[in-house]
């Protein structure tokens, strides 16, 4: 019996004010405007689900797969934890031309009392920072909602802020309720929940195409935000190495892992009991499954391997990131 393929998606870029033209260049892929600041490599975010873009499932989307093909992409643990047509992680690709709003994402508890979905916790995988490319992430120290508050209305909350200048390789892991913000000159790999809830706080008095302020959500925020939030935020690094799978984060909602891939790595998933999400960083690489298929993994693609996959060779060389849930 033929397993189920590994699956690429097209992606789905969304322009916003503070995007780029990066995405489609590191792609290899025409240009899509110089607006654009997120390509969602994979989701099930209602409205927003990834669409095949090759194989015998080439157009069916995420959702109609995993409602009829549940246990081989998922497996019978997480559709136990999830359920069936649900899929627990959003892939995306930032290019941050200019700075994003500083803002904060409910946990699973308050996103499902207020918006019946899931919190957001995630990572920032740092791929191509410019040279002076910031960002912010944490509490440099314990504040109360009413110093919150008035840091916002007079224009420095920002000065509470852990602020970084992130290389290549720079790992930043997100809880949900801690205030951050991308800053100019980034490219970033995010991993996170399936959420698209943002609690918008400060955004530099920034106007839409109206002149119109864009909305803030600093009362609904009160309640998401870790007001003690002062744990070291400062990123961690993907070590050297070839051919080595090195754990990058580790948390409740997803496990990510990094591999240097130098010609061949043979990548063991069984134990895993999860799918794996795969996305390459830099170069480019091929995934061949135990059946000798390959499916191409160049720079800035993901793919979606299913539980049902024992284990999967990387050829080529690149830098590999894969994703999954415990």
């Amino acid at each position: 019996m033929t397993t189920f393929p590994v699956l690429k998606f097209e992606p789905l870029f969304k322009s916003v004010i503070w995007g780029g033209k990066r995405i489609a260049e590191f792609k290899g892929l025409p240009s899509q405007g110089d607006t654009i600041g997120e390509s969602w490599e994979l989701s099930c975010v209602p409205g927003n689900e990834s669409v095949v873009a090759e194989g015998e499932f080439k157009g069916r989307n995420l959702k109609e797969l995993l409602l009829e093909f549940p246990t081989e992409i998922m497996g019978e643990k997480l559709l136990a934890r999830y359920g069936k047509g649900e899929f627990p992680l959003l892939i995306k690709l930032i290019d941050s031309a200019d700075d994003l709003s500083v803002q904060v994402h409910p946990d699973d508890e308050l996103a499902g009392k207020r918006h019946n979905c899931p919190g957001k916790t995630e990572m920032w995988i740092s791929v191509a920072p410019a040279d002076d490319a910031y960002l912010y992430a944490g509490l440099k120290h314990a504040i109360t909602p009413d110093e919150y508050r008035s840091r916002i209305a007079d224009n420095t909350i920002i000065d509470c802020l852990c602020k970084y200048y992130p290389k290549a390789g720079d790992v930043f892991f997100l809880p949900a309720g801690r205030v951050h913000s991308i800053g100019k000159g980034n490219f970033v790999l995010e991993i996170q929940e399936t959420s698209d809830i943002t609690y918008r706080i400060y955004d530099y008095d920034r106007r839409d195409a109206k002149g119109n302020p864009r909305q803030l959500h600093v009362e609904e925020s009160i309640d998401a935000v870790n007001f003690n939030d002062t744990a070291d935020s400062a990123p961690t690094t993907i070590p050297a190495g070839k051919n080595v799978e090195n754990t990058i984060a580790d948390c409740h909602h997803f496990t990510t892992t990094a591999i240097d891939v130098d010609g061949a790595f043979e990548l063991s998933l069984a134990e895993r009991k999860s799918f794996t999400v795969i996305a390459a960083i830099s170069g480019d690489a091929e995934v061949v499954d135990g059946e000798g298929r390959a499916t191409a993994l160049k720079q800035g693609t993901t793919a979606l391997i299913p539980v049902s996959m024992p284990a999967v060779t990387l050829r080529g060389n690149a830098r590999i990131i894969t994703t999954f849930v415990k």
